[in-house]
Parts: C-alpha cells; structure tokens; sequence
C-alpha cells in the first residue's frame, strides 16, 4: 500500500517536558547566562535556533564525560544543528512558548512542527493525534498563543493531506481534515511573525496532479507555503523539482525542503514497504540554511530530527525515541 511512494513516515514524539528543560538549559544556578555547548551558524545563513538541551547534544556530553571524543565529535554533526521541536499533546502552550523564548533570547527564530491532527498515520507507528476536532482546535490555539509575537516557523502536520488521497484516511474522516488543516493555518497566521508552511508529500509520491486541489481545501492560500521531503530522503535536487511543479499549481507558493537525512538518497534494497523505516546507510543531507539559491526555496531544514527512530523496525525502539547508534550511522556516512 505505502511502497509506491515511500510516503509513510513516523514521527518524532512530544518533548514532554520541553518548556522546562529549555528554560533549564538557558542560565545556571547562579543567575548567570551559561554558554550553550552547541555552535551555531551565522543568523544570515541560517537563522533558526539550536537547543543545547536537545537529544543529540545530550549525547554528545554523555560521550565527551565518558573520554569519547570520536563519537562525541561525530553527535555533534547533528547537536550544532536546528532541528525541529515537535510540540506535544499535553503542555502545548508552555511548549511553544518555552521554545519561542529561548530562541528569542538567542536572538534566533523558533522551528516548530504540529503533528497532533486526529486518526493521525493511520493507526500505525505514530497513531494517535487529538480525540476530535474540537480537542485539536483548542490544541492549535494553545501553540498559537504560547508563540506569541515571537518569530517562528511552523511545519503544520506531515502527512494529514498525502493520507487524505492515498485511500488511508478513511472518507468520512476528510471533510473535517481540511477544515481543521484550514482553520489550524488561519489560527497561527494571526500571530504576526509566524510562517506556516502546509506538508505536501515527498519526490517518490507518484500522483503529484492529485495533490493540487487537497492542498488548496486545506488552506495553502493562507500559508507562507509547503514543505516536502519531511522526515523522508529523497535528494535535494529531486525534491526541488517535486516543489517547483507543486508551485505553479499552487499560485507559485515557496516551499522549505528537509535535508536532515536525505545525503545518501533513499534506501533501495529490502521490501519496498519498509523502505521508509530506520533504513541502513543513510546520511545527513545539507546543512540547514537560508541560503538555498533558489527563489522558490525559502530553506533546508532538518524537521526530522536525526537519529529519532521511525519506528519499531530493524531493531529500532519506538517512534520518536532517541536512538544513538542511528545517529552515529547517519554521522559516519555523512561526506
């Protein structure tokens, strides 16, 4: 069902206590601003925050204290880049605005990702999402205001249109999905500096003309535009190309492009079904930036956070959860 276009992909779960571990991570017991361990890139090249309290930072202290500066050295490939903060069921507000806050500190725009949308991934690896409509309506508006007037971008639920023309989103669950995906751009976009950039699928999904008329009944209009390739591996150049001819249909919206696995293209050997899952051999893409030299192309993202498993497949643990020998992987194969 999902091998013809690799599109099913699992998410990155909640940071359940992401508010508190950022506001942690920000001063020291003393009252004085600590330096993150983590580099970051000039703001013209890329201006998106980097948590020093994400998973890959973590790990790269664990390894630096344990005397092991190889892998140490390797994590931080990942730990020195944005990735996107995935905002959870339950504290969604104090989320968003613990991570908005510690990006405006930094002088730095939030990259946040709302996968809460109900009946999500058709009750696979990520299931779940908000008990119904009206639950994700007062969840959205909760992001909204613990954004604020603070800058972010938001990428707004992968995978809610793709699933509404693959068959796997039950029929009389769609009208509803297009009004909340509208009414979720129309909520956040009455914060004045919030970008929402509306999942459009990936390079492999083979039926693009099909997506055209979904895109606009879930609010494209209103959005700053798309994000392709999110949380999948298809190359830059592939899915550039993808954007570019959703653009024209689309009343020439830009799009942003993850890159956070995409280096070595997606995996071709086993069961074409499960490509998608925690696949051997791949490597991080492009480096996040502003700087894409296209005109159409507003950034390369990670959205996926590299080195979270897809799933629980090739010995990964659950959807979401930290993975270190992933990341080393995805690390040592990175050119």
């Amino acid at each position: 069902m999902y091998g013809s276009w690799s599109g099913r992909r699992a998410r990155a779960g909640a940071v359940a206590a992401g508010a508190v571990l950022l506001l942690a991570g920000c001063s020291s017991d003393d009252g004085k601003d600590e330096k993150p361990a983590v580099s970051r890139q000039p703001r013209g090249d890329d201006p998106y925050w980097v948590n020093p309290e994400g998973n890959a930072a973590r790990q790269a202290a664990a390894y630096r204290k344990d005397g092991d500066d190889k892998n140490a050295e390797l994590i931080k490939k990942i730990a020195d880049r944005p990735v996107g903060e995935w905002i959870g069921p339950d504290n969604p507000g104090a989320e968003a605005k613990g991570y908005t806050e510690a990006a405006a500190k930094a002088d730095r725009d939030a990259l946040l990702v709302l996968y809460n949308i109900p009946h999500r991934d058709c009750g696979q690896f990520s299931k779940g999402g908000a008990a119904d409509g009206n639950a994700y309506r007062a969840w959205v508006d909760q992001v909204a205001a613990g954004i604020g007037d603070r800058r972010a971008t938001v990428i707004l639920e992968p995978d809610a249109v793709l699933h509404l023309v693959d068959s796997c989103t039950p029929q009389e669950f769609h009208e509803e999905r297009f009004d909340l995906l509208k009414g979720a751009v129309e909520r956040l976009k009455r914060q004045p500096n919030t970008k929402v950039y509306l999942d459009a699928g990936n390079a492999g999904w083979s039926q693009p003309d099909a997506l055209f008329d979904p895109l606009r009944r879930a609010g494209i209009d209103k959005a700053d535009g798309f994000a392709v390739n999110v949380s999948n591996f298809y190359p830059t150049a592939a899915s550039k190309e993808f954007g570019q001819k959703l653009s024209a249909k689309v009343g020439g919206k830009h799009f942003v492009i993850d890159t956070s696995r995409n280096g070595n293209g997606p995996y071709t050997g086993g069961d074409p079904k499960e490509n998608w899952c925690n696949p051997p051999g791949r490597a991080l893409g492009e480096a996040p930036t502003t700087q894409t030299g296209a005109p159409l192309v507003d950034a390369y993202l990670w959205v996926k956070r590299p080195g979270e498993s897809d799933g629980e497949c090739r010995g990964g643990p659950r959807a979401g959860e930290w993975w270190p020998e992933y990341a080393l992987g995805l690390a040592r194969a990175t050119k």
